[in-house]
């Protein structure tokens, strides 16, 4: 430990995001990080606890507390303080595939458990590894490593999205022949058109997936098996297959009027924005525009956030977010203590947004939508909603949000973004490779493993878990990874932790 009383001496410092009447200007990362002798201190703010709670990765009170790839948080930061950058590299490569996305994207559970938030502000380690990694990158100890030995065996990685890609590097790290399909035109699956450009530019995909194939691994994309590249044929040719395809099901919001024309779900519409974007700068005019319309988000997570910010960016001229939950406390609430993820209000940058631009949080809580209503064209012209308030089942004992009676009310939308999440994987992926779901129609596998009920054929990432973070992928890739390659060779000397 470099610095033992350096969580009493130094403050936390973050980055500082461009105000937002300015980024909303474009569609670009606007975060200005600090530079790195200012991060080096914020190295030695960790404590380096004798249980270091911020890698634990558990569960407490239903929620993870805690890094789930076990990142070996304490020794970097120290590196981070004491100015060895590329030890601190290599330290954090040794739990973390891509920690370009994850100190991007990720929403830092690490530092909901730190230590320091007993006595003030956590550790600001998201902001340490994202300058651990772009520093890497600058002075070029981020490169291709290809493997010294190939084993002849071939593995096909069936979706590029944090869980393909991590398990295609690990897998092609230990010396397999990897090879991963992807049905759009362009790698990245949830990196690249699911989350916007504005908190993960596409360049920093493409940055990593140059050297993963300088390393070996072979890219595919505009290959959509189990529709235009059949499933035997695939295994007829790779010695193993892992399906990484998502939890790509959107979940639909039932009510009258649903066929109105203006109804989107925000996977879709997220994606032809970044691709409309990527393609031509907007020029093609290929993308759901919103501009001068009154938009409704349904869902109030941080894909509804996306799409509340991106419509801002695309001129929107009202945006309102329904969310069917009461809006959670500013502050822990004491059955909702440290180590504990904390279940506090959360005002995200798409929020942030419409306070400047429209003067009001866009978030109406404890609201469901009960129709959409039309007008002689089919086009959505309002959208009705009622107030909801909770209410214990007698049968179950669970806690139910209801309608109240007399709370209707109809409020103007041309355009309404259904952002409810996902219910599991595709049935047409699943019926081609004839493996088993449970109820929830993820991938059913054996007990705390990856393997699918068919031989040879391996699941990760969302498809197998349910929709999920992008660091629970990325460990899902590496855990699948080191059972495929165990059941290649008999054993494995891949890591997980």
């Amino acid at each position: 430990m470099g610095k033992a009383t350096g969580f009493l001496e130094y403050e936390r410092k973050v980055s500082v995001s461009e105000k937002p009447k300015s980024r909303i200007r474009h569609f670009r990362e606007f975060k200005i990080h600090l530079p790195l002798q200012e991060q080096q201190l914020q190295g030695a703010r960790c404590m380096s606890c004798g249980v270091p709670f911020c890698q634990s990765g558990m569960m407490l009170g239903n929620m993870v507390s805690g890094c789930p790839l076990h990142n070996l948080i304490p020794e970097w930061n120290d590196l981070v303080y004491l100015g060895n950058w590329e030890e601190a590299y290599r330290r954090l490569r040794k739990t973390s595939s891509f920690p370009e996305f994850t100190s991007r994207v990720c929403p830092a559970l690490c530092e909901a458990a730190c230590t320091c938030n007993l006595i003030g502000e956590p550790v600001s380690t998201k902001e340490n590894e994202f300058a651990i990694i772009e520093h890497a990158y600058e002075m070029g100890y981020a490169k291709a490593e290809p493997p010294r030995a190939r084993t002849g065996k071939k593995v096909a990685v069936i979706g590029s999205g944090p869980s393909g890609l991590a398990a295609a590097d690990q897998l092609n790290k230990r010396g397999h022949s990897v090879t991963v399909f992807e049905r759009n035109d362009r790698i990245g699956g949830l990196l690249r058109y699911g989350i916007p450009n504005m908190k993960l530019e596409k360049h920093v995909i493409d940055r990593k997936i140059k050297i993963m194939e300088e390393e070996g691994v072979t890219f595919v994309t505009n290959t959509d098996v189990g529709k235009n590249y059949r499933a035997e044929k695939l295994l007829r040719e790779f010695d193993r297959a892992v399906l990484c395809c998502g939890a790509s099901n959107p979940r639909d919001i039932s009510a009258p009027g649903r066929d109105a024309k203006g109804i989107y779900f925000a996977v879709d519409f997220l994606t032809s924005v970044t691709k409309s974007l990527l393609d031509s700068e907007f020029r093609d005019k290929q993308y759901i525009d919103v501009k001068g319309k009154k938009v409704v988000v349904i869902g109030g997570g941080d894909t509804g956030n996306d799409c509340t910010g991106t419509s801002i960016r695309l001129g929107a001229s009202s945006v309102v977010q329904i969310e069917m939950m009461p809006k959670a406390p500013d502050q822990r609430a004491e059955h909702n203590p440290w180590p504990e993820w904390p279940r506090i209000c959360k005002t995200d940058y798409g929020q942030e947004e419409a306070v400047a631009v429209f003067g009001r949080d866009p978030r109406v809580y404890q609201t469901t939508v009960t129709e959409f209503i039309k007008n002689k064209k089919g086009e959505l012209c309002q959208v009705k909603i009622v107030r909801l308030e909770g209410q214990k089942d007698e049968k179950t004992g669970r806690m139910m949000m209801v309608p109240v009676e007399g709370t209707e009310q109809a409020i103007d939308a041309d355009v309404v973004l259904i952002a409810a999440g996902f219910l599991g994987s595709q049935k047409y992926v699943t019926d081609a490779f004839k493996v088993a779901v449970n109820g929830r129609t993820n991938v059913a596998t054996e007990e705390n493993g990856y393997a699918t009920n068919v031989p040879n054929v391996f699941a990760a990432g969302d498809m197998h878990r349910g929709q999920s973070l992008v660091v629970w992928a990325i460990r899902e890739g590496r855990e699948a990874a080191r059972e495929v390659d165990e059941s290649l060779m008999g054993y494995t000397n891949l890591s997980v932790q």
